[in-house]
């Protein structure tokens, strides 16, 4: 019988947006998510890393994901891994008050016996559990020193694989066979929230998933998406926004249907309970003349004018929501003739600001007058 999955990852619970809490919109989106498990009657949900943004989460964070977890236990079992942002460490100290409520939670890679590998018999389901593996775990100071770049990718891809190989090598067709990792797979498209540190040169090719995987459920990149493979291989995206290069994605969980020795079959559920991202540019005056298009949205502001004192100040009284102000000077950034380090601080603050086609005096008369304070 086929068997129902809800997949979601990358929620990023702590994430704020240029210093704004986002606790209330995570509390809401994930409440929305609960329900589509709920109204769904789903037999697993698969969370694939990265619930939280900070490896040191406050405790609003610890509440908002222990409280969704426990909810989402409450419907079907629930299965959990540990991303690049999370305290994998952590994530293994809760999973045994975890267990008892219904949640399997593997915070660090694990073997197969101790824990890599669950078995939901009621519902014939087996997930090989493979938390975000960092490069530095795999390439080792001698192969730093002994090898160009391109050899230190291999050495992680290659690594990777049998990772994945001894994970799922017992499974068989007699079950629905999943994988859940937190990873980067060659292809992919990333959004602008993800560390491109964890991201650039690290990745194996969607070639790895051996082909007897009913589904093969990801997470670390946030924009929604299915890999190019020959059975169903995706990506969940996050569930909110949480940057502005994710302006333009659309935010979901996945909703898989499988059932043994078939590719699964995979909707995209949309939520809505997020504020959206968006970006203006132009004039303040061309950007104020859009401002009921962004009313609900945290937005990015580009003005194509010259700087003046007080200017952020005018975008937010008519953008209540901007929280990104930059300027797009039409003439590029000089070089100085002079290293800034040999200049006095008031000279090169001046210099910095002519660069940039931002010289104001009344700014440098503020800096002046906060050097003269500090200098004390």
């Amino acid at each position: 019988m086929a068997v129902k999955i809800l997949h979601t990852s990358d929620w990023h619970v702590g994430r704020r947006i240029r210093g704004r809490d986002r606790s209330d919109e995570h509390r809401a989106v994930l409440d929305e998510l609960v329900g589509i498990a709920d109204d769904n009657k789903v037999d697993l949900t698969l969370v694939a890393g990265d619930v939280f943004d900070t490896s040191s989460p406050a405790p609003v964070s610890e509440e908002i994901v222990w409280k969704t977890l426990l909810d989402l236990a409450a419907i079907a079992p629930v299965a959990v891994i540990g991303g690049n942002h999370d305290n994998q460490r952590r994530l293994d100290a809760v999973a045994p008050l975890l267990e008892r409520a219904g949640v399997a939670m593997v915070g660090a890679p694990k073997s197969r016996a101790k824990g890599g590998l669950i078995d939901l018999d009621d519902a014939g389901i087996r997930v090989a559990m493979l938390p975000f593996v960092s490069q530095r775990g795999i390439v080792k100071a001698e192969h730093i020193m002994s090898y160009e770049p391109d050899q230190h990718a291999g050495a992680f891809d290659d690594r990777l694989r049998q990772l994945v190989e001894l994970l799922t090598e017992e499974m068989t067709t007699d079950t629905v066979n999943i994988l859940m990792s937190h990873l980067t797979v060659y292809g992919a498209v990333a959004g602008g929230g993800e560390r491109q540190a964890h991201i650039f040169g690290y990745a194996i090719p969607a070639s790895a998933f051996p082909g007897h995987l009913s589904y093969v459920a990801l997470g670390h990149l946030h924009r929604q998406q299915k890999m190019p493979h020959s059975g169903a291989v995706w990506y969940s995206g996050s569930p909110l926004q949480l940057d502005f290069g994710e302006v333009d994605d659309a935010k979901g969980v996945l909703l898989v249907e499988a059932e043994p020795g078939l590719p699964a079959k995979v909707t995209s559920v949309p939520l809505n309970a997020g504020k959206r991202l968006a970006t203006l540019t132009g004039t303040l005056a061309e950007v104020a003349s859009r401002a009921d298009e962004v009313a609900d949205a945290y937005v990015k502001v580009v003005l194509t004018e010259s700087a003046r004192v007080g200017l952020a100040d005018e975008v937010r009284s008519v953008i209540p929501g901007a929280v990104d102000i930059l300027l797009q000077g039409a003439d590029p950034v000089r070089q100085t003739r002079e290293p800034r380090q040999s200049l006095q601080p008031q000279e090169g603050f001046k210099t910095y600001l002519e660069e940039r086609g931002s010289h104001d005096e009344r700014v440098e008369s503020l800096f002046a007058e906060l050097l003269d304070e500090v200098s004390v």
